[in-house]
């Protein structure tokens, strides 16, 4: 193939030749070659926005400072994590404790109640005394709330109270707590509106050398009689076999949710309060009753958050190590909180000192 000065192109083959192009094109193409080559468009370099890389920069350096700020930020709660999980090894527990004695030297208590892990306190502790002609009678209780402090907190200014006042309670002890309790829990329900607060309560009521005790929830009261521990209530859990058909055969449900719950919501088959299941959570209280007698060395009450990292007899076998019920009862919530207790933890210890059990003078305090 050849070319012409007007750089026309031959054909190849058997095609026709194509015809001379005029003067005129001739002398426009020469003219265009002559023409020096426009500068491209803007669109065509790429630069539209001679701006835009700039902004571009400026926004990498405000993406890499959130970078640097967040992976600041991220180191700094990981170094708190790692400060508070230290000081958790040694941190101090916070607690209320104290100690009680008769005036007739008979029995020695000591208290402890901690906060613990929780957000708030809700429990509540009670110890008191008074005489009834010649009976002496000594109150002790432990009250773990639930939903709210109300209920634990009524319990501890009326149940003991509303049990005094009962016209049987000498006569017929047990049958009197029974209604007293039940009175308690109505009483309670018409003057709360919060539907769901409510209360486990253990006591132990002491009449002269008879020992009476009344659970009504998951809190525990366990005696410690020749050295071996022995449970005097049984908590309240709705998957015991005889609750959870009680609760069943008033139409409520037991169900797994992280533990056992009647109606999916109280990990507890009995309780004061808790307006919203009362058809199946009730106030009615468990008795069992004794003689004090040279074997029975101490009581423990306490709530669960005590009960559920130590065991009964772990508990006995730690009182029996300290020289007084006081610090028998601190010793108790310090170890149930250095196992890991997610609860609050409250107890009281009463030691019995057989040797001074007789007639005297009863004191006029009132522990709280």
């Amino acid at each position: 193939m050849a070319c012409d000065g007007g750089g026309v192109k031959e054909q190849e083959g058997p095609s026709a030749a194509s015809p001379a192009p005029s003067p005129a094109a001739v002398a426009r193409a020469r003219a265009r070659a002559a023409r020096p080559p426009r500068p491209r468009s803007r669109k065509g370099l790429g630069v539209r926005n001679q701006l835009k890389p700039c902004r571009i920069l400026a926004a990498l350096q405000r993406a890499n400072a959130r970078v640097r700020e967040a992976g600041e930020a991220t180191l700094v709660a990981a170094l708190a994590a790692a400060q508070k999980e230290s000081e958790r090894e040694n941190e101090v527990v916070p607690d209320v404790c104290g100690g009680w004695k008769s005036e007739d030297g008979s029995l020695n208590c000591g208290y402890s109640s901690i906060r613990g892990r929780r957000a708030t306190m809700e429990d509540f502790y009670d110890i008191k005394s008074s005489r009834i002609d010649d009976k002496q009678i000594k109150f002790f209780g432990v009250f773990d709330g639930h939903g709210g402090t109300r209920a634990a907190g009524y319990l501890k200014q009326h149940l003991f109270e509303n049990l005094l006042k009962h016209p049987g309670f000498i006569g017929d002890t047990k049958s009197a707590m029974s209604e007293s309790y039940k009175k308690t829990d109505a009483d309670f329900l018409d003057a709360e509106g919060n539907i769901q607060v409510g209360s486990t309560a253990s006591t132990a009521v002491l009449i002269d050398n008879h020992l009476y005790v009344a659970n009504v929830g998951d809190s525990r009261a366990v005696m410690s009689k020749a050295g071996k521990a022995i449970a005097l209530s049984d908590d309240h859990k709705p998957n015991r076999s005889d609750e959870q058909k009680r609760i069943e055969d008033a139409g409520g449900v037991v169900v797994w949710s992280g533990t056992w719950r009647v109606g999916g919501i109280l990990a507890m088959s009995r309780a004061f309060g808790n307006r919203l299941l009362k058809q199946f959570v009730v106030a009615d209280p468990e008795i069992q009753d004794l003689e004090i007698d040279g074997d029975v060395e101490f009581l423990i009450l306490a709530s669960d958050g005590l009960w559920d990292v130590v065991p009964n007899e772990h508990a006995v076998a730690f009182v029996k190590d300290e020289d007084s019920p006081e610090a028998a009862a601190r010793k108790l919530t310090e170890i149930a909180f250095r196992r890991g207790s997610t609860d609050n933890i409250t107890c009281i210890v009463v030691e019995f000192c057989h040797d001074k059990m007789i007639d005297g003078s009863l004191p006029s305090t009132n522990q709280s």
